[in-house]
């Protein structure tokens, strides 16, 4: 089934909501500020992005900025900062089986469909 990482207050990811259910598709909506990722799953989700842990970090957020901006993280490290500060994510993230995609624009979502 397909998931959607969502926060309900972010005009993306209410985009990607809308999104799936214009395509008339099952799907499950994971508000990740409440049901908040652990480090294993967080990493899952990221190998199927392909991407590097610190291409999922929103590095304009304050929280950011204010603490890890200016340090050397290992991949590791970021992931834990990420499931310590879940805001920091990239939204929305739309997981179908073995792939997913940070759906900006909402359009990327066709490239796990």
């Amino acid at each position: 089934m397909i998931k959607i990482y969502h926060n309900p207050r972010c005009s993306k990811s209410r985009q990607g909501v809308k999104y799936l259910e214009d395509k008339g598709l099952e799907f499950e909506v994971i508000q990740y500020l409440k049901d908040e990722f652990t480090a294993d799953e967080l990493k899952e989700v990221i190998q199927k992005l392909n991407i590097k842990p610190i291409e999922l970090v929103r590095t304009k957020e304050a929280i950011w900025k204010e603490n890890y901006k200016d340090l050397e993280l290992s991949d590791d490290q970021i992931i834990q900062a990420l499931v310590e500060n879940p805001r920091l994510i990239e939204r929305p993230i739309v997981v179908n089986k073995d792939k997913a995609v940070v759906a900006r624009p909402t359009e990327d979502i066709e490239k796990v469909l």
